[in-house]
């Protein structure tokens, strides 16, 4: 704090004085009769002179602001209390002359006591006036209104502003030494800043952006006058009210006349200043998620909101850390990119509109920091009035027969971040790729072979009457689209395709307890008690058989979370809304960093990368994607290397997308959050599916940015030991499974018959026909006869079945 010079004989006179006066005008106010004995002035003398005189000062609550990413664009803002504390260079000095001329004329003479004023109001209040005095100064006030908001506990606020003898003195005391502490300047700036101008506005700032939607520094004559006359009572003087309206203009012309009393202003600019028409054209400051600077953002902010609940950095509690945040007076410059939150926001009301009873729901993630770059979905982030209700019928049968309405168009759930009984949903076959992970993390190659049939029967057990469940068994035996074969296959092939029975008999030869273990490191959290259940022990996750197709419960941000731990070449990075957070000082905190660590090899993260090409229609130069691709056209739209998968579930009642480059990992679900059992179909690749919405908002995002090419796997993960295949052509099928088996290798036997000069009935060739993994599958082809040459290498992938990666029946139980 800054000292001014002050007389010693003049302060210690001052003080002097002033505890004599106290004594006499408090037993004046409260015992009229003693108010002149000696008895009052020794009372008031002893009690000032041994009040403390420091003064605890905290910092009056302050407005967050939130902005997004580019640290300029206007996200939300954040209060109890509409306030920001301005500089006093900021302020019009026309507003510093009308606080002066309405509260204190003398502000800038007395000592923080106005020793004068004392005496009048002794004198006033002695003659049985009908207005009493108090003869409080600026100084006074400002005391009073610092004790208030230092206060912690409810009943010192009530001490801090009743009408007491004790509270009387105190200000003075306070008063005295504040005003040889500060100077004139300063005490007036932070009188400015703690004031309450009524409508929910605290502090100058706030004032003028409520009332004349401008700076302060701008405020003119009769503007400054008007909310100079407010801070002794704003509810009255209240010109945006019928009743007020007319007291406020008295009030500010009132003022007026005092600036020219005081010389603050000329007669002529006076009488121009109560000429001018009394206008308020301001608007209270817009507050929290459900006012964001653009409507469709409020699910980002919801979301941010959030985050900051659970930050322990904030206070133990979440009740403290929401009062840090509405009143702490940050600058938060969120991960929110404009340019992705915009495109998304585009897409998905394309795809489905605010009324639909489907969610099309997307997130947006920055691999290798976590930064959630946009969430974006068909609704309104707001309450349904009750008394006006634009929400629909409920979309459940059941829930709609009790006269319940649905949360579409508006709902402020959590819909794409989890939370509040949001569990998420069944995201289908773009759970396969943790299968991938956990089978190449086993030391399994992606050209690895299954002989995919039209139906598995696992060693999964599962309830014999789940229709999931073979006939007759306890087994669970999962199926393809259309109970058609998958043929042979490997991880390029199996997920270009998604081939359900090449991941069921993978992940039971990795162990599903391995496979929910990647899960889990790539951001899978099992909202949902069944799902918990299954992944709470490595045994219970054992037997969790239908885990590879899809059937736990995920949100879009997970999920986009979790393919962009392999975007980030396995580095995981927990989920973040925020790139930088300001106090009130411009301190920066270091909460914003990002929180991230290795949790999936690099290898092992970009072949699964490389597997993830082919679905979306990319490849490298190593993939062996087949031609079946449930996605083909993603690479085309986005125009730039790509990744991903697509997954539907049973009977089509979700669908859901990935797409990733290495700047954006983009998921979308599409699903009806108020009943998941619902009888509507999700598509996938038509204008209302969800794929439209997750590469459009690909392509948005990554408009302007230079594709960069994904890595791709070294050649012992990607093709594994490569073995020679046994040359069987024109043997017995028996000697040639023999040899082959005997090679190390899976033998098959074909059911189709090719030409060959070989004898019908015998092996007319293998596919492949050279080399394959150790392990591998081995097809035999058999011979018809008729003659010809090799029979080649038939394709071992089915033809593109849409509905190809629904999970089929979930286990029983």
């Amino acid at each position: 704090m800054r000292k001014r010079d002050h007389n010693v004989l003049t302060n210690a006179a001052s003080l002097l004085i002033c505890g004599l006066l106290a004594g006499v005008v408090v037993a004046a106010a409260a015992f009229p009769a003693v108010a002149m004995s000696g008895l009052a002035a020794k009372a008031g003398a002893e009690t000032f002179g041994a009040l403390p005189t420091e003064l605890t000062v905290a910092r009056a609550p302050q407005i967050t602001y939130l902005y997004a990413k580019d640290g300029k664009t206007p996200l939300a803002a954040m209060y109890d209390e509409n306030r920001k504390d301005v500089k006093l260079s900021d302020v019009s000095p026309y507003m510093q002359k009308a606080i002066v001329a309405a509260e204190d004329h003398d502000f800038y003479k007395h000592n923080g006591v106005d020793i004068n004023g004392v005496a009048r109001a002794f004198v006033n209040n002695q003659s049985g006036a009908n207005s009493q005095q108090g003869a409080s100064t600026l100084t006074m006030q400002y005391v009073r209104l610092a004790i208030a908001y230092s206060a912690t506990h409810p009943a010192d606020v009530v001490a801090a502003t009743e009408d007491t003898s004790a509270r009387k003195l105190r200000e003075m005391r306070y008063a005295l030494q504040i005003d040889k502490e500060l100077s004139k300047d300063e005490i007036m700036e932070r009188y400015l800043n703690i004031a309450s101008f009524g409508n929910g506005a605290y502090g100058i700032y706030a004032a003028s952006q409520v009332y004349f939607g401008k700076s302060p520094k701008n405020l003119t004559i009769p503007e400054a006058a008007m909310l100079a006359g407010m801070v002794k009572a704003p509810s009255t003087n209240d010109p945006t009210t019928k009743s007020g309206y007319p007291l406020a203009l008295q009030r500010r012309d009132y003022v007026i006349q005092n600036m020219v009393d005081i010389g603050a202003i000329t007669k002529e600019e006076a009488e121009a200043a109560k000429a001018t028409k009394l206008v308020v054209k301001g608007k209270r400051a817009p507050n929290g998620c459900v006012a964001t600077n653009k409507k469709e953002w409020g699910f980002f902010c919801d979301y941010f909101y959030r985050w900051w609940l659970q930050q322990e950095t904030f206070g133990s509690t979440s009740y403290d850390r929401e009062r840090r945040l509405k009143s702490g007076g940050y600058a938060i410059t969120t991960t929110l990119d404009v340019q992705a939150q915009t495109g998304a926001d585009k897409a998905v009301r394309k795809a489905k509109s605010v009324n639909s009873k489907e969610a099309a729901m997307v997130a947006v993630v920055e691999p290798g920091t976590g930064r959630v770059r946009a969430l974006a979905v068909n609704r309104n982030y707001k309450l349904d009035d009750p008394k006006n209700p634009q929400n629909k019928p409920h979309s459940d049968p059941k829930q709609r027969a009790k006269g319940k309405r649905g949360n579409y168009p508006n709902t402020v759930n959590p819909l794409l971040t989890g939370g509040d009984g949001i569990t998420g949903y069944q995201a289908g076959s773009t759970f396969k790729i943790f299968t991938i992970v956990a089978a190449l993390e086993k030391g399994i190659p992606l050209s690895y072979t299954f002989n995919s049939p039209q139906q598995f029967k696992s060693e999964y057990i599962i309830d014999s009457s789940s229709p999931a469940a073979c006939p007759g068994t306890h087994f669970y035996c999962p199926t393809n689209s259309g109970l058609k074969a998958g043929g042979v296959q490997n991880m390029w092939s199996a997920f270009s395709a998604s081939t359900n029975t090449f991941f069921v008999p993978l992940q039971q030869k990795v162990g599903a307890e391995n496979v929910v273990d990647a899960a889990k490191r790539m951001g899978i959290q099992f909202r949902a008690s069944n799902d918990a259940k299954f992944a709470s022990t490595k045994d219970a996750a054992h037997q969790w058989g239908a885990f590879t197709l899809g059937v736990s419960q995920t949100t879009p941000l997970e999920l986009a979370n979790a393919y962009a731990t392999l975007a980030a070449d396995g580095k995981y990075c927990e989920p973040i809304p925020v790139q930088e957070i300001r106090d009130p000082d411009g301190k920066k905190l270091d909460i914003a960093n990002p929180r991230c660590e290795k949790r999936i090899s690099t290898e092992v993260a970009r072949a699964a990368v490389d597997a993830a090409r082919c679905p979306v229609g990319d490849n490298s130069p190593t993939t062996k994607c087949g031609s079946s691709r449930t996605a083909a056209n993603v690479r085309g739209v986005v125009g730039k290397p790509v990744a991903g998968k697509s997954g539907t579930t049973d009977s089509e009642k979700t669908a859901a997308l990935v797409a990733m480059t290495k700047q954006y990992a983009v998921a979308g679900i599409m699903a009806d959050p108020d009943w998941p059992q619902t009888n509507k179909k999700m598509g996938h690749n038509v204008p209302d599916g969800i794929n439209p919405p997750v590469y459009e908002t690909l392509r948005a995002a990554m408009q302007g940015k230079k594709g960069i090419e994904f890595e791709p796997p070294g050649q012992k993960i990607s093709v594994g030991d490569q073995r020679s295949i046994p040359d069987v052509k024109c043997q017995s099928v028996d000697t040639a499974k023999s040899r082959i088996e005997g090679a190390g290798f899976e033998a098959v036997v074909s059911d189709a018959r090719v030409a060959s000069s070989c004898p019908p009935g015998t092996a007319a060739g293998t596919s492949p026909d050279d080399r394959t993994i150790k392990g591998g599958v081995v097809t035999i082809q058999i011979s018809s006869g008729g003659g010809g040459g090799s029979p080649g290498n038939p394709p071992g992938n089915q033809p593109d079945r849409p509905g190809n990666d629904r999970p089929g029946n979930r286990p029983g139980g």
